[in-house]
């Protein structure tokens, strides 16, 4: 069993809990290899590579930090069917469920198959442009496109499937998963998904007149957002990839073909939104 590490940098408690975690796989006769282009240094001792060939060749990836660190563990074993651990060392840390005190039992657990592991949706983001230029990427979350540098409305003609939707007047708008449906969407006012549904969510950002609602459409469809505004926009794909959308460029999001196996969490999804977002408490 190959097991890698991706540590987030800037928390006190990561490498030591990063050590402690490996030293224990390797006294079980597994391998544990750290990522050396992302977050903390890896701890001497131990083998590291760049994040790609770590997660190409591990049998499990276990992200420890907040949701960042997990998109980013996301972003590198997606393609690859290998299963993701989150460890939470944020303040949140919505994706990533067990907490340091539990993180032994977790990676015990997921090495010996008592974990179980399902899937979550990912997008294909691609932003067509003049000349035929096309640049693709997958997101776990969403999305988002927004004013490159002025605080100025935006006019974003949608689409699905070619049949139009609505031109919209906003900030910008967010193409969510359902996993995403918790983060930037939320905050926008999107609507909350269960994360095993497979639906694509566009949520304008602040939108100028109040019919311009947030919608729900199937998985199997393409969405495509051009943009019909003067100003250049900036693309953004999970908080970690960003291209710039000039005038007349195309965003289409649609499902990827590979989705993401994490190992899941033991509270019920309702509990997460429970415990870390306060969902259904009333305040008196």
């Amino acid at each position: 069993m190959r097991v890698g590490f991706l540590v987030r940098r800037g928390n006190p408690d990561g490498p030591a809990l990063a050590t402690l975690l490996a030293d224990g796989l390797r006294a079980r006769g597994c391998e544990a290899v750290f990522v050396d282009d992302y977050g903390e240094d890896p701890p001497p001792g131990f083998p590291s590579g760049p994040g790609a060939a770590v997660a190409r060749d591990a049998d499990i990836l276990v992200a420890l930090g907040g949701d960042g660190t997990f998109l980013h563990g996301a972003d590198l074993v997606g393609d690859h069917d290998v299963p993701l651990l989150g460890l939470n060392l944020g303040s949140l840390g919505f994706l990533t469920p067990y907490a340091t005190s539990e993180a032994g039992a977790a990676l015990v657990d997921a090495v010996e198959g008592r974990l179980g592991v399902e899937e979550r949706m990912r997008l294909l983001v691609t932003l067509r442009g003049g000349g035929g230029r096309a640049e693709s990427h997958s997101a776990l979350n969403e999305a988002v496109i927004t004013q490159r540098n002025l605080a100025r409305l935006m006019d974003l003609a949608a689409s699905l499937d070619g049949d139009t939707i609505a031109t919209y007047k906003a900030d910008g708008l967010i193409l969510s998963t359902p996993t995403g449906s918790t983060a930037y969407n939320l905050s926008a006012g999107g609507p909350i998904l269960t994360p095993d549904l497979e639906a694509i969510v566009l949520t304008p950002i602040c939108p100028h007149t109040l019919t311009n609602r947030p919608l729900v459409v199937r998985a199997d469809r393409t969405l495509s957002v051009t943009n019909v505004s003067s100003d250049h926009a900036i693309l953004t794909v999970d908080g970690l990839w960003s291209r710039e959308v000039e005038p007349h460029d195309v965003v289409e999001v649609c499902k990827a073909t590979r989705p993401l196996r994490i190992f899941r969490p033991r509270s019920s999804f309702f509990g997460i939104l429970r415990q870390k977002l306060s969902w259904g408490e009333r305040k008196v």
